[in-house]
């Protein structure tokens, strides 16, 4: 194997420091929202059927890492997407799950 051809120390590093502020459900959850548009805050509180305090603290993480931008409307803050790679990222998720599951069930179908 030719070493010039793996991902560099410095992308791989990136990729993890990412995927370990996605790791959480809640803020996999809020990017699959936020992929549809932007929201305020008490929506994606209420979509989450979390607290607002929490859903807060998610989105300033998220945000803070540059993942996601918000603008105030007035007394409501609005948030979107600021990370193209982030929708990619969800669809890669959802086609691992949807392949694990149809894996599940064809097992389960030769096991019976």
């Amino acid at each position: 194997m030719d070493p010039e051809q793996l991902l560099p120390i410095s992308v791989l590093s990136d990729a993890a420091d990412c995927l370990r502020l996605l790791g959480h459900p809640m803020r996999l959850r809020m990017v699959d929202i936020l992929s549809r548009g932007s929201l305020p805050v008490h929506e994606i509180a209420d979509l989450c059927e979390l607290p607002h305090h929490q859903a807060c603290e998610h989105l300033r993480l998220l945000r803070g890492h540059g993942l996601l931008s918000s603008e105030r409307n007035g007394r409501a803050v609005f948030y979107e997407i600021a990370d193209p790679r982030l929708p990619r990222l969800l669809n890669c998720i959802r086609t691992a799950c949807e392949y694990t599951d149809h894996i599940e069930i064809e097992t389960r179908k030769t096991e019976s």
